[in-house]
């Protein structure tokens, strides 16, 4: 006599889930209670949820490119700069506000990564990373020497933002920086989302495998190049505009580079969770040690070694380890495929 098997109950394919659902109420009502500060913060809490927002948009597009596109770069503080110099030009020297300036900063960014690219693109690997941090130093060296933007000695761009008082002048900077902040994770999450996001994780993971299924790695990564810059622009003309004085050193430092490093390989590399968590890390950590002098360099350093050697997940890695605590889901889940089971 035949034993009958109990039906699989119908498989459904799925992303949110409800611990998803509370992370996307919550991410909003962060946003709303960080686009009221200037209401009901003092001035120092607003330049730092600023500068905290500029820095987690400059991971995010780090986070793409390396995480995501498998494109280490340790050039990105050419777009940084780029977009610094862009207040100069149309800022000090077009008579635009500052803030207007920032969206045209981000367009001067995704020029100039496009003209980059095809230099950068004949390189791989190390060479790759070695290369953007060589044309990052040859944009500095060019505009340290170029009078037309005041050359190496810098330049106040105070100007670009005069008849605003400062009140005001702190509170649109801090709405634009939470625009570049969670815009920039809404767009990372929405391209990983959508097919593109599909197909570039399967870039990173095999080019060649990827080629085989008539995927163009090469135009995807591209793509996410230039977008990156443009981000990494726009991040770096606003966080001038806070700080009213450009100059080659500053605008083109590698510590931009090395700061959205140590943010994404803490939090977590390749995952949106992991620069949020890691920019929260990296300022607790800067308050609580910003007494130690050098010492504080050592502690991040020693910190950022220690989590690669623990398995390069970073800290959301090894809290997510199971995947169980997807906040920001972009795989599909596949459930009741057998009964009982996800």
């Amino acid at each position: 006599m035949k034993r009958e098997l109990p039906l699989a109950a119908a498989a459904t394919v799925t992303r949110a889930s409800p611990l998803s659902i509370a992370a996307a109420v919550v991410a909003l009502l962060l946003v709303l209670a960080a686009a009221s500060m200037p209401a009901w913060a003092e001035r120092s809490q607003l330049r730092m949820a600023t500068e905290f927002l500029c820095l987690l948009t400059i991971a995010q597009m780090w986070n793409l490119l390396a995480g995501y596109g498998g494109l280490l770069s340790v050039g990105q503080q050419a777009f940084v700069g780029l977009g610094a110099y862009s207040l100069v030009v149309f800022g000090l020297q077009g008579g635009l506000n500052a803030f207007v300036v920032v969206p045209i900063a981000g367009v001067v960014g995704l020029v100039g990564a496009a003209l980059l690219a095809p230099l950068a693109f004949r390189l791989r690997g190390a060479h790759f990373a070695v290369g953007t941090w060589v044309m990052a130093e040859v944009l500095r060296i060019v505009i340290a020497n170029l009078p037309f933007v005041s050359g190496g000695s810098g330049v106040s761009v105070a100007p670009t933002v005069r008849g605003m008082d400062i009140a005001t002048r702190d509170a649109v900077s801090l709405w634009l920086a939470l625009v570049l902040g969670a815009g920039s994770m809404a767009a990372v999450y929405a391209l990983l989302r959508s097919r593109w996001g599909l197909a570039l994780v399967a870039v990173r993971d095999s080019e060649r495998a990827s080629q085989s299924l008539g995927i163009e790695g090469r135009r995807l990564k591209w793509l996410v190049y230039v977008a990156a810059a443009g981000g990494c622009a726009m991040a770096g003309a606003l966080i001038f505009a806070t700080k009213l004085r450009v100059s080659p050193d500053s605008a083109f430092s590698l510590e931009w580079t090395t700061t959205a490093f140590f943010i994404v390989v803490i939090g977590g590399i390749g995952s949106l969770e992991g620069p949020l968590l890691g920019a929260v890390l990296y300022f607790a950590l800067r308050e609580w040690l910003s007494d130690l002098g050098s010492t504080y360099m050592i502690v991040l350093g020693s910190l950022t070694v220690a989590v690669m050697l623990s398995g390069g997940g970073g800290v959301w890695g090894l809290v997510n380890r199971r995947g169980w605590f997807d906040l920001f889901p972009t795989r599909r889940r596949v459930r009741g495929a057998s009964a009982g089971d996800d």
